[in-house]
């Protein structure tokens, strides 16, 4: 017996081409910050180093967890909990290295914020 697949492609569609159009990069929102993964826990926790000078712990969701890998030297986007703000945070998004260098010549953030050198202005 024959199963047939539904639905097309999983990936999430995003335009990402060279020249005159347009690369469509999401930006932190009010309330979210940049951040650099520092260290791997384990079990969907991350040591975040962000924009505004804190050091987060922040956990992956499982709907990011199951769809990409994180590594430490990500760029992504933390958005900070109520409760615990300066100490805990979620990951909201994470930026391939195309779009880290939009992000570079846009002069969202600075070469020295992902060398770890100064924060992000």
């Amino acid at each position: 017996m024959a199963y047939h697949r539904r639905g097309g492609n999983k990936k999430k569609k995003s335009r990402q081409v060279q020249g005159d159009e347009v690369i469509r990069v999401p930006l932190p929102k009010e309330g979210q910050v940049f951040g650099i993964i520092e260290q791997a826990l384990g079990s969907g926790w991350m040591d975040v180093r962000c924009s505004d000078g804190k050091i987060r712990r922040c956990r992956i969701p499982g709907k990011l967890k199951r769809r990409m890998w994180m590594r430490v030297g990500d760029v992504v986007i933390v958005q900070p909990w109520e409760v615990q703000s300066d100490e805990r945070g979620d990951i909201v998004y994470r930026y391939t290295r195309t779009q880290v260098d939009w992000l570079l010549r846009r002069g969202k953030i600075s070469q020295d914020f992902i060398s770890g050198g100064e924060l992000l202005f």
